[in-house]
């Protein structure tokens, strides 16, 4: 029976496999909500994380930002998310941190691409989708 999984990135609940951890969405979702949308900006309604601020550090700051954001890959393999899904995680993440090393454009472009949240959609996704192929192949053909 799949679990419902209510993610903040989505307005719906999600139907996942029993298998996947629920403290472990949870907790990709927290960093990845940190990382790209922790602070509001007044008077804007925009919001930025601590990636394209700790970004203006040069050089360091967009690869502490990027290794954080590793986690979130980290915790997606542990969780089952496919390869290919995984891959393009880390290439969003590259994206992230190269677009991100070029002075202020670059944190300008970390701040709307937010890697992290794409991310932690793409392994939702993922995790959700395998669940419907597992439910497909689980129901018994019909022979006449």
């Amino acid at each position: 029976m799949p679990v419902e999984f209510e993610s903040r990135f989505d307005a719906e609940p999600t139907a996942l496999p029993e298998s996947v951890d629920e403290a472990a969405l949870r907790r990709i979702e927290w960093v990845a909500y940190v990382l790209d949308d922790g602070i509001a900006l007044p008077g804007t309604g925009q919001r930025v994380g601590l990636d394209p601020l700790v970004g203006l550090l040069p050089a360091a700051g967009d690869t502490a930002a990027a290794v954080v954001g590793l986690y979130v890959v980290a915790e997606a393999a542990r969780q089952g998310v496919a390869k290919r899904t995984l891959a393009r995680m880390v290439l969003n993440l590259g994206l992230d941190a190269g677009a991100g090393s070029v002075p202020v454009v670059g944190d300008l472009f970390d701040a709307a691409w937010k890697a992290n949240k794409r991310n932690a959609r793409l392994a939702l996704r993922d995790l959700s989708e395998s669940d419907e192929s597992a439910i497909v192949e689980a129901e018994p053909e019909l022979t006449t």
